[in-house]
């Protein structure tokens, strides 16, 4: 029984999809149903994610849930808690903020800025507040903060903007701070962070699809370690049933660095592990070659 929160694109959506193969009913939540669009104005919505989870072997419900909203979240887990009687898996994947890019704190929008805040990081603590209650009753839950980045990488390297740096920041702490209180209820938190994900925005940006991806390295030739949403939904799935899942407790993981513990690929057959690339090839402006890196 999971609750993927903010699930209705990108790698919300190959979460709870990839929940789904793995035979869980996934309550699929965010902004944006087919009445009504979110901020991002973009056209993805829950019940297009919930039909993905019902075609993959699940079952998948959406809830049209503003995260921002306390009441709305508690009226949320209280359905699933009498509809279903138990959550196993919390994915906080609530994002949806628009972001100003390389731009220091002096010259960015305020109201951007703390807009930003409030989508990355009080959601998630609303959504824990509410949900958590009920994810404890039965041991061995699993709480699942998405991020970008892992611990290691942004805590020496600046992410883009002060907001942006901020919130990644606070989102990785989470996951630290939610191991330590959930540890003696059996119950297991992590941070994950996928690589260069292929999200539909990011494919719309590069003018491709996913089965056409490919054709974006001409133009930006790093694109090639990139990810699908697939790959770091397969990475949750392998920790939702791992007996052993305790062992990264408040830990920040990658989709690449899981795929190398439990054996997933990407829809392709590959292993990107897009966070080493970046440290060892990327970031020091080497040409762009994944040989050893998929």
């Amino acid at each position: 029984m999971a609750l993927v929160a903010g699930g209705t694109r990108g790698a919300g959506r190959g979460i709870a999809v990839q929940l789904g193969a793995a035979g869980a009913t996934v309550y699929v939540t965010g902004r944006t149903s087919g009445s009504e669009r979110s901020e991002m104005d973009r056209p993805e919505t829950i019940e297009e994610t919930a039909a993905l989870v019902d075609a993959a072997g699940g079952r998948g419900i959406a809830v049209q849930v503003d995260h921002l909203v306390p009441d709305r979240v508690r009226a949320l887990v209280a359905r699933i808690a009498n509809e279903q009687g138990a959550l196993h898996i919390l994915v906080n994947d609530i994002w949806g903020a628009e972001i100003e890019w390389n731009r220091p704190v002096w010259e960015s929008s305020l109201d951007t800025g703390l807009r930003t805040l409030r989508l990355a990081v009080d959601t998630h603590a609303i959504t824990s507040h509410f949900a958590l209650p009920l994810l404890i009753e039965t041991p061995g839950g699993l709480v699942v903060e998405m991020t970008d980045g892992t611990d290691e990488y942004n805590g020496s390297r600046y992410r883009v903007s002060f907001f942006y740096d901020l919130a990644k920041a606070a989102v990785n702490r989470m996951a630290f701070a939610l191991g330590h209180e959930l540890a003696p209820h059996r119950a297991t938190a992590v941070a994950l962070t996928p690589g260069w994900l292929r999200s539909e925005a990011m494919l719309q940006a590069h003018g491709v699809t996913e089965a056409t991806w490919r054709d974006a390295v001409a133009h930006a030739p790093h694109f090639a370690i990139s990810e699908s949403p697939a790959y770091v939904g397969r990475a949750v799935a392998a920790l939702a049933g791992d007996p052993e899942v305790a062992r990264w407790n408040g830990r920040t993981l990658s989709s690449g660095q899981l795929a190398q513990v439990y054996g997933f690929t990407d829809v392709d057959g590959s292993r990107p592990d897009a966070w080493r690339y970046l440290t060892e090839v990327q970031d020091p402006g080497l040409p762009a070659d994944v040989t050893g890196y998929r």
